[in-house]
């Protein structure tokens, strides 16, 4: 049985890579550094729009 493993093992094959080894991580960080932009892009967006929110017990929510 222990001839049977070791001829086994000895013709089994890795399965062949879509990419070069090193292509995954370089794919991962161009990718996570490219949603880091977008997101860095919109930081300021909420202070953009012209209508702020009041604050509580203003006088124009007074008659509310």
């Amino acid at each position: 049985m222990s001839i049977f493993l070791n001829v086994f093992a000895s013709t089994e094959e890795l399965a062949p890579l879509v990419l070069p080894v090193l292509a995954f991580p370089l794919i991962a960080a161009v990718l996570l550094t490219t949603l880091g932009f977008v997101t860095w892009s919109f930081r300021d967006v909420a202070n953009r729009q012209g209508v702020k929110p009041s604050k509580a017990g203003s006088a124009h929510d007074a008659g509310h």
